[in-house]
């Protein structure tokens, strides 16, 4: 059975990795100039940020806790949960890169690219 402040804790977890995944990915969607690599990045360099954010909150500050027996159950909860929603709130709620207005230097550099 899983305590409550151990699911208060996973519950923690996933909201801190959910908005990690959003702002990396409007990030890399908003700066780089091809599809594929924003892509590619967010598919390389959040799981590295989740590795680090799971680390830092379930090992030194004590979230999420060893309640879970099940090894998969616990990367499902902290690793794809956010991943998920992160993507579908860049995607599906904010606005597309093309209408984002850039400060005038950022323009300057994609043009010249």
């Amino acid at each position: 059975m899983v305590s409550a402040a151990t699911a208060l804790g996973f519950l923690v977890i996933i909201i801190i990795n959910t908005v990690i995944t959003a702002v990396v990915i409007r990030f890399f969607r908003l700066r780089l100039s091809t599809k594929w690599g924003a892509v590619v990045y967010s598919l390389l360099l959040v799981p590295l940020v989740y590795v680090a954010t799971t680390l830092l909150l379930s090992g030194a500050v004590g979230l999420g806790g060893s309640g879970l027996q099940d090894t998969n159950t616990a990367l499902i909860l902290i690793w794809v949960l956010p991943f998920t929603l992160g993507l579908s709130i860049d995607l599906f709620w904010m606005p597309p890169p093309e209408e984002i207005d850039l400060p005038k230097e950022s323009r300057e550099q994609q043009q010249s690219r």
